[in-house]
């Protein structure tokens, strides 16, 4: 009996094992999004607080774009800024504008492709018009500076560095000294690229996605990061400036599973 008890004791072990990693990978690791927050602020005051969304590879509208929506508009950010990979297919636009339009009109936001909207031949210019229907402007080595809170804020949005055509220079063209400067990078290895181009041009923050994190992982090790990865995963590299913060981001790509990389969205106050 007890050899019995102890095999069913084992497939039943087993067996909950399997049940636990496909719930997981197939539904909490995607659909129960992680909320980061981070201050990194050099002011007690005027603080400006920013929410990146990154790598949505949107397709239906599901119940959790509608709970990331809908904190947004409870925390009301000065500034959301997406950050590439944010659908697969021309066809997917109208379904994004589905989630785009439940974000508060009145938030200002800014976004940049990623390589997704290039190798699917997504029609940039029927995004940008989406985008700029909801108060989001689609920047393609082009910055935009406005004031929030007394401080003069620039974004500066890169093309796709390896679906497009990234140049340092041109998206930062007319900013000669500029107060607080996000650079909005999909891919984070061009952050290598930044820095040998940067000279004394201020930059607070990049903030990168792409790497999904890894999207599957074991005991933090990605075996398989997507072209445009360079030597970063997720998270804070702060060993040289400027700073990159790279997103797990929402979405998936190629195979619809997480493990070890749950979604994420960003909230940092500069």
């Amino acid at each position: 009996m007890s050899k019995i008890s102890r095999r069913k004791f084992i497939i039943k072990g087993v067996l909950a094992t399997i049940g636990f990693t496909l719930l997981n990978s197939f539904w909490f690791e995607k659909y129960v999004i992680e909320w980061n927050y981070f201050d990194i602020s050099k002011k007690k005051n005027n603080k400006i607080k920013i929410m990146q969304i990154s790598d949505l590879h949107f397709e239906t509208l599901q119940y959790f774009h509608i709970s990331i929506a809908d904190k947004i508009n409870q925390i009301q950010p000065d500034l959301v800024l997406i950050t590439g990979d944010s659908v697969d297919y021309t066809e997917q636009i109208n379904k994004l504008e589905s989630f785009i339009k439940r974000i508060d009109h009145s938030i200002q936001k800014y976004a940049v492709p990623g390589n997704a909207e290039y190798w699917g031949g997504v029609d940039l210019e029927q995004l940008s018009t989406m985008f700029s229907k909801h108060n989001c402007e689609l920047l393609i080595n082009k910055n935009r500076t406005l004031a929030i809170r007394n401080r003069q804020v620039s974004i500066v949005g890169m093309d796709d560095f390896i679906g497009g055509t990234p140049d340092f220079q041109k998206a930062i063209n007319g900013l000669e000294d500029p107060e607080t400067t996000i650079v909005l990078s999909h891919c984070p290895e061009y952050r290598d690229h930044i820095v040998k181009e940067i000279g004394a041009f201020n930059i607070d923050v990049i903030l990168s996605g792409h790497t999904h994190g890894g999207q599957i992982t074991f005991f933090g090790i990605a075996p398989i990061t997507p072209e445009g990865s360079g030597s970063y995963l997720k998270g804070w590299y702060t060993e040289k400036y400027p700073k990159l913060y790279v997103s797990k981001g929402i979405g998936t790509s190629k195979i619809p599973i997480r493990f070890g990389a749950r979604a994420e969205m960003v909230e940092i106050d500069l």
